[in-house]
């Protein structure tokens, strides 16, 4: 009977642990659930909670955003959500742009400038015309031009007796209207492409409030013999707003009688609480602008020039008296990421096409050229983007397209590319520079994400990688394509938070 007893006590005492190991079970089970929902930021498919909540604050539906995220290394994406959709990138694009720049035309790249003696040279003079053949460097401004004249100075050249001849043959583009895109036309973001690209056109209107004469002091840099300035400023005491520039009345007029001379009309209000600000504008044709900077920068140098300028090609028994080579193409593109330099990205762009044959400076170089040579490029890399429209290369654009998860395999695949550590560093840094100098300050992101940003009107994007606190690299995507895409930078930011 002891036996039978013992044995039915250890029975139900067997019962009783299974019931409780079970339930325990059960238990760890709801509690790992629970871990996974509250503490990991995100898996495929889903957001993070806050940033769900922060677009919802925003007004921004979730099926107006496309976001990927990746390790680096890792099978599958960690956040996947309408990451396949076609969508507007804004400068987003440059990332494709400036990722096929270096590997197709490699990081040492530079363009070509070259000019030319139209007549007989004699004891440092020119008894002819000078001519500037343009092969699109993006960055001939203010101070590689000075450095173009200095070393044509520097060949003996003195006089030029006759005009200057801009050759402009190098690309072969619409003539398109500067002001179709916004109806702002003197902007210099809507500057467009030309072969023979001079400081993009570009007078900066410095702002200088004195006081003491009641009075907004206006200095523009380069100051063009062609441009004058009437300035009817008045100079208020109101605090100073974020869109100072909607205050100031601007009136451009030309006057194609006067040698294509600028007048720029100055109306509207200043606050002194703005202190000194600037404004770059676009308001000469190239021609006009090219020819009153190249006159200012020689006389600068003791050369002496007094002609006029002509729209032509190179003649063909004109002889080769400089090549000026551009900045290497890996320091050209920290400028087009950094600071989302259009048309630098154009006229890289448009490059692509022209040396896709791999013969240097091949003319004319086109838009389709350019978007051939980009669906080989990414062929060639197993990429496949049937839903990418890039327009001109830099993003500034209604209809240019492509899908999250598409900007998110370009850059994984860019970083197994012996080109990424000059890619990278033209990435803006999360609160250090660039267009993200201003954004995750004293959060741990901060100098740890090098992030592309893109901003249009209904269009808000980001794109690039961040380390979190582990140490592990993600490929990061978030495109928004809505009416109210300019309130969903919160929600970026929150989704770079939570994945660090």
């Amino acid at each position: 009977m002891a036996l039978i007893y013992a044995a039915k006590s250890n029975y139900k005492a067997i019962q009783c642990w299974q019931t409780h190991h079970i339930l325990l079970l059960k238990t760890l089970a709801v509690l790992c659930l629970l871990i996974n929902v509250l503490l990991v930021p995100a898996h495929a498919n889903n957001l993070p909670t806050l940033v769900q909540q922060e677009l919802k604050k925003a007004g921004v539906p979730e099926s107006a955003i496309g976001v990927y995220v990746h390790e680096i290394g890792a099978d599958k994406p960690t956040i996947s959500v309408n990451a396949e959709t076609a969508m507007n990138p804004a400068s987003v694009m440059k990332l494709v742009t400036t990722f096929a720049g270096l590997e197709l035309l490699g990081p040492a790249y530079s363009w070509q400038t070259k000019l030319y003696a139209n007549g007989i040279q004699d004891n440092g003079v020119v008894h002819g015309d000078l001519v500037i053949k343009g092969y699109g460097d993006p960055k001939l401004d203010l101070e590689n031009f000075w450095l173009l004249t200095n070393r044509l100075r520097q060949t003996g050249l003195r006089e030029i007796t006759g005009d200057l001849i801009l050759d402009h043959s190098h690309f072969d583009i619409p003539q398109d209207d500067p002001g179709a895109f916004d109806g702002q036309p003197y902007r210099t973001y809507n500057v467009l492409p030309e072969a023979l690209l001079v400081n993009y056109r570009t007078s900066v209107l410095h702002f200088i409030p004195q006081p003491e004469s009641n009075a907004v002091h206006i200095v523009v840099d380069p100051l063009p013999e062609s441009l004058l300035v009437d300035n009817g400023l008045t100079l208020t005491k109101e605090q100073c707003r974020s869109d100072w520039r909607r205050l100031l009345g601007i009136n451009v007029q030309t006057n194609d009688a006067t040698n294509n001379s600028v007048v720029i009309k100055l109306n509207g209000s200043y606050s002194i609480n703005c202190g000194k600000r600037s404004y770059p504008l676009g308001l000469h044709d190239s021609s006009t602008y090219t020819r009153d900077l190249f006159k200012l920068l020689w006389e600068q140098q003791g050369g002496i020039f007094q002609g006029n300028v002509i729209n032509g090609t190179t003649p063909s028994g004109a002889s080769l008296i400089k090549t000026y080579q551009s900045p290497p193409l890996a320091e050209i593109i920290r400028g087009i990421n950094k600071f989302s330099n259009n048309i630098a990205a154009r006229q890289l762009y448009l490059t692509l096409g022209a040396a896709a044959s791999n013969t240097r400076n091949q003319s004319p170089a086109t838009l389709a050229k350019s978007d051939h040579a980009i669906r080989q490029w990414l062929t060639s890399k197993q990429l496949y983007f049937p839903e990418l429209i890039i327009e001109n290369g830099s993003g500034l654009s209604r209809i240019s397209r492509i899908s999250a998860e598409h900007v998110g395999k370009l850059l994984l695949a860019a970083f197994q590319s012996p080109v990424m550590p000059e890619l990278l560093s033209s990435m803006p840094i999360a609160a250090v520079d660039g267009t993200m100098r201003n954004r995750l300050h004293r959060t741990p992101v901060s100098g740890l994400a090098h992030i592309k940003t893109g901003s249009l009107n209904e269009v808000r994007a980001i794109a690039g990688y961040m380390l979190n606190k582990d140490g592990k690299r993600f490929v990061v995507v978030f495109l928004v394509n809505h009416p109210k895409a300019v309130f969903s930078r919160t929600a970026m930011d929150i989704l770079l938070q939570s994945l660090y």
